[in-house]
């Protein structure tokens, strides 16, 4: 066979055997070369743009939510279950959803850390992310945070 060997022979099929068998593996795993895959590791959501959270809550606002999940679930591969609870938490206004065992801390907690750390811009920024605020909004927002309150109060 091609000159081949079967020492050869036998280290090429070796070889692709454990191609099939990894790519088998990814493929069960849920794998998609077109699909984001940093969701995959626990507590960690797909990046949700500002477009995508804004098309979320008009669509839930026109009572479209089947509609919204599907969106949710073609730009970031995640499950039926998860999709529909990120688009509920967007919906609703209610903190993204983590994984059990991985909460963080309140959004007012770690604009008040980002501030402490003379870190403004990306408090600001974080808000905006995480609420859909426009930039003057959320500047009132991170501006209204008590740097001194460690209690959690402020905004």
């Amino acid at each position: 066979m091609f000159g081949l060997g079967t020492v050869e022979v036998l280290i090429l099929a070796v070889i692709v055997i454990a191609l099939l068998a990894v790519g088998f593996a990814a493929m069960r795993a849920g794998a998609r070369p077109d699909g984001p895959l940093a969701w995959r590791s626990p507590g960690l959501l797909p990046p949700v743009s500002a477009d995508l959270q804004h098309r979320v809550r008009d669509l839930y606002a026109e009572g479209k939510k089947i509609e919204a999940i599907k969106v949710i679930r073609e730009q970031t591969g995640l499950g039926l279950k998860e999709a529909k609870d990120l688009a509920d938490a967007l919906a609703s206004g209610r903190p993204l959803p983590v994984a059990p065992g991985h909460a963080r801390p309140d959004l007012a907690s770690r604009v008040r850390e980002l501030k402490a750390a003379g870190r403004g811009e990306q408090a600001v920024f974080l808000v905006r992310g995480e609420t859909g605020m426009g930039q003057a909004e959320a500047e009132r927002f991170v501006e209204a945070i008590d740097v001194t309150d460690a209690g959690g109060g402020g905004a």
